[in-house]
Parts: structure tokens; C-alpha cells; sequence
């Protein structure tokens, strides 16, 4: 078994588990999604980059493309909470909340795509 392999996987799965655990409840409330799993999501998401900084294949390429993606869409997250919760006079309200869970959910279909990517080139690999 190939340890790297291993980690790289559990990154990228744990990268999608967080970020999914993140984006589901109603898109409004923001009492629904905790700013923790974001904050989690988004650091296992910035390991699961550097990790895929060493594959110099076309399909790695494609791997960091959509680990970038992810990293963009939840970095905005994070910023559009810190700036309602901090700066905002009203807070996190409902559009803050709802603009917080699209980016999420734009950084949950970078994952998966990131993960269907992991399962096609796991089923190619012959022993």
C-alpha cells in the first residue's frame, strides 16, 4: 500500500466531508452552518493543495485546478463572514448567509469533482 497515496486520499475525501457537512442546512440560516466546519474545511482544503502540488500529470493538473477552485470559493466564505460578523453594521444576515453557503457550495462541487477524479484514476491503476 502506497502511505502517500493513503494521505493524499484522506485529505481530499475529509476536504469534501467538511465542506459538505458545512453547506447542508437552509441556505438562509446561518445558525445551520458553523463557522468551525468552515474554518475546517477551509484548512484541510489548503492541505489537500499542497499536496497536489508534486503530481506533474495531466490529471494532476486537473487535481489542483479543482483544489484551487475549492480554495478560492471557501477563502471568499471565510471573508464575506469575517467582514458581516466584524465590520458589517448588520451582521451575518440572511444575504451574508446566503452569499457565506453558495461559495461553499461552489467549493462542494470543486470537491467532488475532485473526488470522482480520484475514484476514475483508482479504477485505471493496474497492480
Amino acid at each position: 500500500m502506497n502511505s502517500e497515496k493513503v494521505v493524499f486520499g484522506f485529505f481530499i475525501v475529509l476536504a469534501l466531508t467538511l465542506n459538505f457537512g458545512f453547506f447542508i442546512g437552509d441556505i438562509d440560516n446561518i445558525e445551520h452552518h458553523n463557522v468551525y466546519e468552515l474554518f475546517a474545511a477551509l484548512v484541510v482544503s489548503l492541505i489537500a493543495t499542497v499536496l497536489k502540488f508534486g503530481d506533474r500529470t495531466h490529471l494532476g493538473a486537473i487535481f489542483l485546478a479543482t483544489s484551487l477552485v475549492a480554495d478560492l470559493q471557501l477563502i471568499m466564505a471565510a471573508l464575506i463572514w469575517g467582514y458581516a460578523a466584524h465590520i458589517s453594521a448588520a451582521g451575518v444576515d440572511t444575504g451574508a448567509a446566503v452569499a457565506i453557503v453558495s461559495f461553499s457550495g461552489g467549493a462542494l462541487l470543486a470537491n467532488i469533482i475532485s473526488v470522482i477524479l480520484l475514484v476514475a484514476e483508482t479504477m485505471t491503476v493496474r497492480r
